[in-house]
């Protein structure tokens, strides 16, 4: 995780450094060559590259720069001075980037691996177990083999239909169902 977001800063320093270099120079390439091109149009185009660049790397972090660099884009079509432009970017995109990386949806709610039903097919099926054993276990046949079912902690067992909500080894743990 740090490893992407010190990557990610470095893309982020990278790209205002381009802007830098470009909004610095406009004039002087206007001046020589009698080519004009608005600095809103850098700004468009590096966001543009971090959106492209994105889509290689995966990261989503240069989504939320690219946000960044298009409110510069922005700032720069309202007027704004080349360092207003270079502090929105900056202000904009690390802003997104640290709300994404502290508010990122979803990043609590999964369940651990051995509880998750996404990667483990058996969680949340049903089996029968007719008597549990004095220690807390059980047999069960389960996917055409026997398993161990146990029960959680503090509960008290009973026979019946039982929900598996765990996979604790090899062992299946059961709710009432």
């Amino acid at each position: 995780m740090a490893r992407s977001v010190r990557t990610t800063l470095a893309l982020l320093g990278f790209f205002l450094g381009v802007a830098r270099y470009f909004a610095h120079n406009v004039g002087s390439i206007r001046q020589r060559k009698g080519v004009y091109m608005a600095e809103s149009t850098f700004w468009w185009v590096l966001a543009g590259a971090a959106v492209a660049l994105e889509l290689f790397v995966g990261a989503i972090y240069l989504l939320m720069f690219a946000i960044g660099l298009a409110c510069a884009a922005l700032a720069a079509h309202a007027g704004a001075s080349v360092v207003v432009q270079i502090v929105t970017a900056a202000v904009v995109g690390g802003g997104c980037a640290l709300v994404w990386h502290f508010k990122r949806p979803g990043q609590d709610r999964e369940p651990p691996a051995n509880a998750n039903p996404n990667i483990n097919m058996d969680i949340g099926e049903t089996v029968m177990i007719d008597a549990w054993k004095p220690d807390g276990s059980a047999d069960v046949h389960y996917r055409g083999a026997r398993w161990t079912a146990i029960h959680r902690p503090g509960v008290n067992p009973t026979p019946g239909a039982h929900r598996v909500a765990e996979l604790v080894g090899n062992r299946l743990l059961v709710d009432k169902a």
